[in-house]
C-alpha cells in the first residue's frame, strides 16, 4: 500500500519520465557526488578544535580543487610533499592544483 501511496504522490514525475524517454530514473550521479561530503560533515565535527577544523577544511579544498582540476589527488598530494621541503617560498603558488593543472594543460598543447 505505501508503494502505492509514494506513486500516486509522484504521478506527474512519473508520467514526464514515461513519456519524454530521455530523463534519468535516479539522481545517483548527483548523490555520489554529495555523499563524501556528507560523510565528512558527521566525521569532521570531532576533528578536536577549531584550528584543526580549519586544516581539514584547507586540505579538502586542495584535494577538491585538484579533482577539479582534472589531477589524481593523491598524485598531486604526494609530489607537493616531496617538493615542498626545497621548493622556494617564493613561487609557493606554482605548487597548488590549479597553477600545476595549468602548467600540465601547456605541456600538453606543447606551448
Amino acid at each position: 500500500m505505501k508503494a502505492i501511496g509514494y506513486t500516486v504522490k509522484r504521478w506527474s514525475a512519473l508520467i514526464r519520465y514515461a513519456e519524454t524517454g530521455h530523463l534519468p530514473i535516479d539522481n545517483n550521479p548527483v548523490e555520489n557526488c554529495i555523499r563524501p561530503i556528507a560523510i565528512g560533515k558527521k566525521n569532521w565535527m570531532f576533528v578536536g578544535s577549531e584550528r584543526a577544523g580549519k586544516r581539514a577544511a584547507a586540505i579538502q579544498t586542495l584535494l577538491g580543487t585538484a579533482k577539479l582540476n582534472g589531477l589524481n589527488p593523491s598524485e598531486w598530494l604526494k609530489d607537493t610533499l616531496e617538493k615542498l621541503p626545497t621548493w622556494p617560498n617564493s613561487r609557493i603558488d606554482e605548487l597548488l592544483p590549479f597553477a600545476v593543472a595549468s602548467v600540465d594543460a601547456k605541456l600538453q598543447d606543447g606551448n
